[in-house]
């Protein structure tokens, strides 16, 4: 199993279910993580439980639709096992890093997503895990509203695989609401020589890289230019790339009472390789842009993406891509 990048020729992939897909009662972890930008009144309008059986559905035709067009690409898709999850088992990326032939489980700051990785472990090797039970006083409540306040203190690691994108001997790593500083230097420390960890601060802290930066190919990236102001905003090490401004995206919208990421979900492409990617089927403003540097688009449905929080990206655990 080899996969350090994001863009080399894909070989296996995990594709997410949304099979029993849920939100969790709010505890403290969800409540300042997921729902820091809330009021306490929007939070009492939160219904937990089961969502509403049309987007398990419609999400899993989606689902089925992208993991056919992957086989058609010659890629080995396989799936989570469908199990009565605490949260969902839709968006694999969130659970597990891999790097090379190294599965690193991220300790995930929700606690409902603590054995989330347990529906795919079947499919991954060496395996790195870290023993934690994260305590209240991970969780700082000053975030509320606060955008330049993160929700999580650095007391211990704590992080979701998808704050990372991997550029070979180089990994970004987001720092958010899901991914805080000691979160960077536990991945450090198990990648060890492999590859540096380079942090992307105080540009985004709701809460995933994927909507913000894509990685294209060596020394190509796509952003979003809300978040992502010049390339002064990135690490010194990335500052010499090529830059693909993402355009204002086409608003999908949501179910109606769930909404688990903005519109710039757009961003959230999943590449087969550097020619082509996988890309939302109504963002046609983006494809032109990307097909100025001669990338593909292969415009899928995901109709549910800003509901269930996750597009192409979010949806996919690459396992082995070509590394000749």
């Amino acid at each position: 199993m080899k996969s350090t990048n994001e863009w080399s020729a894909l070989k296996k992939v995990i594709v997410g279910v949304a099979d029993n897909a849920k939100i969790p009662k709010i505890d403290k972890s969800l409540r300042v993580v997921n729902y820091a930008d809330k009021t306490d009144e929007e939070i009492k309008l939160i219904t937990s439980g089961l969502y509403p059986q049309q987007v398990i559905d419609e999400a899993n035709e989606d689902l089925e639709i992208f993991s056919n067009f992957l086989k058609d690409e010659d890629v080995e898709v396989v799936r989570p096992k469908k199990t009565d999850c605490a949260y969902y088992n839709y968006c694999p990326r969130d659970s597990v890093v891999i790097y090379d032939n190294l599965s690193i489980v991220a300790p995930m700051p929700l606690k409902a997503r603590k054995d989330e990785y347990r529906s795919f472990e079947d499919h991954l090797e060496n395996i790195k895990t870290l023993e934690y039970n994260h305590t209240d006083d991970l969780y700082n409540v000053e975030c509320l509203g606060n955008p330049n306040i993160l929700a999580t203190n650095n007391t211990e690691p704590a992080f979701d695989a998808a704050n990372v994108l991997r550029a070979n001997d180089d990994i970004l790593y987001l720092v958010s609401n899901s991914g805080n500083i000691k979160g960077s230097e536990y991945l450090q420390n198990v990648l060890g020589n492999c590859a540096k960890v380079h942090l992307l601060e105080d540009v985004y802290s709701y809460m995933h890289i994927d909507s913000t930066i894509a990685f294209l190919r060596e020394g190509l990236m796509l952003a979003n230019p809300s978040r992502i102001k010049s390339k002064a905003d990135l690490p010194p090490t990335f500052r010499n790339w090529d830059i693909i401004w993402a355009p204002e995206p086409v608003d999908i919208g949501h179910y109606p009472g769930y909404c688990n990421a903005s519109k710039w979900v757009s961003v959230n492409l999943f590449s087969i390789n550097e020619n082509l990617v996988a890309l939302e089927e109504h963002q046609h403003n983006l494809r032109k842009e990307l097909e100025k540097y001669k990338i593909d688009c292969a415009m899928l449905p995901m109709r549910h993406s800003r509901t269930l929080g996750g597009v192409f990206h979010c949806v996919t655990l690459d396992l082995e891509r070509d590394v000749a």
